[in-house]
């Protein structure tokens, strides 16, 4: 192609890049397809092996590389790991079936019908086998990287994916000469130090970081850059590929960055504003369409590896559905994130080539393979996507559930960055709901001054919502005392739920059983949860929940129990409930049928009183307590109770600490509880 067209100058090539990357998804969109199509198709179009005005240059091949380790590290980062744990058996057996039916195909395809040998017939059906998720970041727009589905897809990516590597280890291994009796030794016990390293070395490196040094948005955002690229970049090492090492670094974050919190939405911003296009870009300009013109082998080589791939994972993606029981939708977006080939087979290409087992026809195969693959995977879950995410938003909200609003009252010198993420970490973002930040200023007749501090602190914590994509309404009010102007700004808006932070300039006592809480709490139309905090919440390993005895039997334990699920969920961390052994089986039953899902396990202890010593023994370095608090009047309310947060206060002085005091729904006709224990019929 002639080079006159070529621009040379970088910050041209840049430009002319920022355009493709706005414009391929408006011009896509016209004939409603997705804007990866038109960033392959961009890339084929303006690269080297076209009209030449692009050179795949080390830019080009850098980022690309970057946005494919970007694309598997978020996938893993995503996953939600109470799913995960749940369909681990969906994951394996998908994980295998893709492994098994491409590679067992690819094997017959290469040695019978293309004539190869058998490690280069070995070698390509490893191409077939493994696969790389480009469409993940489709899913994960329309909001159904939660689904079951789309979790098998992702868990089993690593599993056929490092299988696939592990072929091209031995193979490439056994043409050079290396392959001795050791050899699987060494293979298996780098590669299990590697993944230990990282999924159990890497979290308690990123929670020190995250505790120590991560006091700002850039800081947290660099270290983990560092750390994914560093893991990527040790694979080699191991034995494995730098995918594998991406995705690993993921699922050991995976817990420590909630999926509503400002530095997830930096990791997702970065990746699909530059990398991945980058990398998709990358990808398109690898087609050469002269090889097929001057030689007819290399056409059928071509076409026999695009319909091998694509028959076999389909199949794969059909016969795990009808094991697994998912729906037309499910099983072709599954089919769509795992047909499209990229990463692995683009390794195992380039190695194959270097050993002498490819030849050019098989290197220009794989490339029309990938671009065709990489046209089809976003088109199908795009379309089936769409019906995914179309059935989860018309899905009934549980019953007695409120449209969410939270209110959070915010303070001069104080934490409120804590409140904050507590807010984002309780939002349900398919309500659509902002979150309501709110400061009292007291009328004592001179409010100048406090309302200009007022609203630098409403400032404050409107920026902050905003990194993570959060809306937000910031609100100022004038009153006599705090808790009359948060009761009047909750009634106007019907808030749902109620967040502040703990009095650190008075005695807890004075605090909890003040006028303040005493005025609050007569509402009982709304949730309010008050946070120590300590640490920052990301952090956090584990929720101990403490629960008074017959807890279920209170109007609003089902609203507290839901908040605590959501907390529980989005932290990834496990809740362990602390309650007295009487009747302990009826209420964690009752917790386990309430949505949303998260790891629960019971500990029970033998009386109330004794669960001050029950928490001590439980309590770990990074656990959050929460105590279900009880309003007075209501069925759980003893001045123990009462007492109960002060004196685990004064207890767990470095311990995040949450005392939530659920909000009790309005019905026109009330439910009646039996306690079977009592024989009482409570309303």
């Amino acid at each position: 192609m002639p080079e006159v067209l070529q621009i040379s100058d970088p910050v041209a090539v840049f430009a002319l890049v920022a355009f493709l990357i706005l414009l391929a998804p408006i011009v896509m969109g016209r004939w409603q397809l997705p804007g990866t199509i038109g960033l392959l198709m961009a890339g084929a179009i303006l690269g080297p092996n076209a009209l030449g005005v692009l050179a795949r240059d080390q830019s080009f091949i850098l980022f690309g590389t970057v946005g494919l380790l970007y694309i598997m590290f978020t996938a893993a980062l995503e996953i939600d790991m109470v799913v995960l744990n749940r369909s681990k058996f969906h994951s394996m057996v998908f994980g295998l079936l893709t492994f098994a039916i491409p590679m067992s195909v690819g094997m017959v395809v290469g040695r019978y019908l293309l004539g190869f040998s058998w490690p280069a017939a070995i070698l390509l059906a490893s191409l077939f086998a493994s696969h790389t998720l480009l469409a993940y970041p489709i899913a994960s727009r329309l909001g159904i990287a939660r689904d079951t589905a789309v979790t098998t897809a992702v868990g089993g990516t690593i599993i056929t994916d490092t299988l696939a590597l592990l072929v091209l280890a031995v193979i490439a291994g056994s043409v050079r000469g290396d392959v001795d009796d050791y050899f699987g030794y060494r293979l298996v016990a780098s590669l299990g130090l590697y993944i230990f390293a990282i999924l159990y070395g890497l979290p308690k490196l990123a929670r020190w970081f995250f505790r120590n040094v991560g006091r700002d948005g850039v800081t947290e955002f660099v270290f983990v850059l560092a750390v994914v690229f560093g893991c990527a970049s040790l694979s080699h090492a191991a034995g494995s590929e730098p995918i594998v090492g991406a995705f690993l670094a993921g699922l050991a974050l995976n817990r420590l960055i909630p999926h509503n919190s400002p530095l997830m939405n930096r990791i997702q911003f970065t990746g699909e504003a530059i990398f991945v296009p980058f990398f998709l870009l990358s990808v398109g300009m690898l087609l050469d369409v002269r090889v097929f013109l001057s030689d007819w082998r290399a056409l059928m080589i071509t076409a026999a590896m695009v319909i091998t791939v694509i028959v076999t994972k389909w199949l794969a993606a059909q016969i795990s559905s009808l094991f697994l029981g998912y729906n037309k939708a499910q099983s072709r977006v599954v089919f769509g994130l795992s047909v499209a080939q990229a990463a692995a087979t683009l390794a195992a290409t380039v190695v194959g080539y270097e050993i002498g087992l490819f030849d050019d026809a098989v290197v220009n195969g794989a490339i029309v393979m990938i671009l065709i693959t990489c046209v089809i995977a976003p088109w199908h879950v795009e379309r089936y996507g769409r019906k995914m995410a179309q059935h989860l938003a018309s899905a009934p909200e549980p019953a007695g559930a409120e449209q969410q609003r939270i209110l959070t009252a915010l303070a001069e010198r104080a934490p409120n960055h804590h409140l904050l993420d507590l807010a984002m970490l309780l939002r349900k973002p398919e309500h659509g709901q902002a979150i309501y930040p709110i400061t009292v200023v007291q009328d004592n007749g001179d409010t100048t001054a406090h309302v200009s501090g007022a609203e630098r602190v409403l400032g404050d914590a409107v920026g902050y919502l905003s990194q993570a994509e959060v809306p937000s309404t910031p609100l100022t009010r004038i009153d006599l005392n705090l808790a009359s102007g948060i009761l009047k700004a909750r009634r106007e808006l019907n808030a749902t739920e109620v967040l502040m932070g703990w009095s650190e300039e008075s005695r807890a006592p004075e605090f909890f059983f003040g006028s303040l809480m005493e005025n609050l709490l007569r509402d009982r139309d709304f949730s309010l949860m008050v946070l120590r905090p300590r640490e920052p919440l990301n952090t956090t390993r584990r929720l101990l929940l403490a629960v008074p005895p017959e807890a279920d039997l209170e109007p609003g334990f089902n609203n507290g129990i839901r908040l605590v699920k959501q907390l529980s969920r989005q932290l990834s961390a496990t809740a362990l409930v602390m309650t007295p052994d009487k009747g302990s089986d009826r209420m964690f039953k009752r917790m386990r049928s309430l949505s949303p899902d998260c790891e629960m396990s019971l500990g029970k202890t033998s009386t109330w009183p004794a669960l001050t010593g029950a928490l001590k023994e439980q309590y770990r370095d990074g656990d959050l307590i929460v105590l279900m608090g009880a309003r007075q009047g209501g069925l759980t309310w003893k001045s123990s109770t009462a007492r109960l947060s002060e004196e685990l206060a004064a207890m767990f002085p470095k311990a995040n600490l949450v005392v939530l005091y659920a909000g009790e729904p309005r019905t026109d006709s009330p439910t009646a509880v039996v306690n079977p224990e009592a024989g009482t019929r409570m309303v």
